[in-house]
């Protein structure tokens, strides 16, 4: 979870408020979440669309080893090709617990005519296409323009954008927050217009990514669960995930424009896909993140060169190095910051500091190692020079 402040206008600028558990998977409200981190909502019946797929899900397998022999080659059986794995989807029943996860009986005779008209239909991309479609429009059916951005979302990236239940959020030092369901409608169908903007933007960048990739680019950020929030009297927290699910919150303070709520997003993406990955951030990066830890403890002025993004918090240091947050926040600022270069580079823009790889070592070594994860081991970021940092 990212903290629930924006960006300082200038260096040195203190954030406003502390961000909640490096994890960011909220846990059940009947097993208090350690202090300082975030407990969710009451168990969904709606699947985690896809979490049973795993790393990789989206990168089908090669089709067939190369020199395969010919079916009935005297030098022996032909290996099977491995089964292309299919790309995850959201189904229609998860859809109604999605749409309507508190107020179903409300809705039930217009919940029935969706399942009755997709029984019919014989053309729809997958099954249950369009009795999805048509729980949108019941579900946004009081504004056209949101019906229509929601059913664009769901066309061209599989996401849904749904309800989050409400609940009881054990907010650390923020106490106690009161979370309610709330459709990004009118006045605040921006929030659904920018996150669709979001992950139109990702779709376009993996398509630029994985055409200069080396090997498969493995990070899912579609068919995800959109569940939609409100705080009562608070602005926290700005966003959750889990099992490709990312709740966001309509008065969250980090949503305050089209960019900042494309990396909110593309770091809470990173939680799920590093979940996904068996939580390789823990692995991978923990040697070089606790190096740095151990060197400069909450200095900031030590941790200046080593911190992904300027994000500092009141009070404490660097937000990727805030003690209680952990590797995992470490490697999801680390996310941002490859997408970000990585985007510019990719576009032709300049970047507006010096690469993230050219500063210490350490620097080049967590970058190479997340780019190789999760990335296809691609960098269109400009080689540094020969006395600094990773070429």
């Amino acid at each position: 979870m990212r903290p629930d402040t924006a960006p300082p206008p200038i260096a040195g600028l203190l954030f406003a408020l502390l961000a909640l558990a490096a994890a960011c998977a909220p846990s059940s409200p009947s097993s208090p979440a350690p202090a300082g981190k975030a407990a969710g909502p009451p168990a969904s019946p709606v699947a985690a669309p896809g979490a049973s797929s795993g790393p990789g899900s989206l990168v089908p397998a090669s089709a067939a080893s190369a020199g395969a022999a010919l079916a009935g080659d005297a030098k022996g059986d032909v290996p099977s090709p491995a089964a292309a794995q299919p790309a995850p989807s959201i189904s229609a029943d998860d859809a109604e617990a999605l749409l309507f996860p508190e107020d179903a009986a409300a809705h039930q005779d217009g919940i029935d005519a969706c399942r009755r008209g997709s029984a019919a239909t014989v053309a729809a991309p997958w099954p249950g296409h369009e009795r999805v479609r048509c729980l949108l429009a019941l579900r946004y059916r009081g504004d056209r323009q949101a019906a229509a951005s929601a059913t664009a979302l769901f066309d061209q990236t599989g996401s849904l954008a749904g309800l989050e239940r409400e609940h009881l959020m054990d907010g650390g030092y923020r106490g106690t927050l009161h979370l309610v369901p709330a459709l990004p409608v009118s006045a605040e169908r921006r929030h659904l217009e920018w996150t669709a903007a979001a992950l139109g933007d990702f779709d376009a960048f993996f398509a630029d990514l994985a055409a200069v990739a080396g090997s498969p680019v493995r990070y899912r950020h579609r068919a995800l669960a959109l569940r939609y929030f409100r705080s009562v009297r608070a602005r926290t927290p700005s966003a959750y995930a889990s099992g490709w699910t990312v709740a966001y919150n309509l008065a969250g303070s980090l949503h305050r424009s089209a960019d900042a709520v494309r990396e909110t997003l593309f770091h809470e993406i990173f939680h799920l896909n590093d979940s996904a990955h068996g939580g390789w951030s823990q692995a991978a990066l923990s040697p070089i993140f606790d190096g740095i830890v151990a060197r400069c403890g909450t200095r900031i002025p030590c941790l200046a060169a080593y911190s992904p993004n300027e994000t500092i918090v009141k009070g404490g240091t660097y937000y990727a190095f805030q003690p209680g947050n952990g590797v995992g926040e470490y490697a999801a600022e680390l996310a941002i910051r490859y997408y970000r270069e990585q985007r510019a580079a990719l576009r032709g823009e300049r970047l507006g500091k010096a690469p993230f790889k050219c500063g210490p070592p350490e620097n080049a070594r967590a970058w190479s190692l997340l780019a190789g994860e999760f990335f296809g081991g691609a960098d269109r970021v400009a080689p540094c020079p020969s006395s600094t940092g990773a070429r």
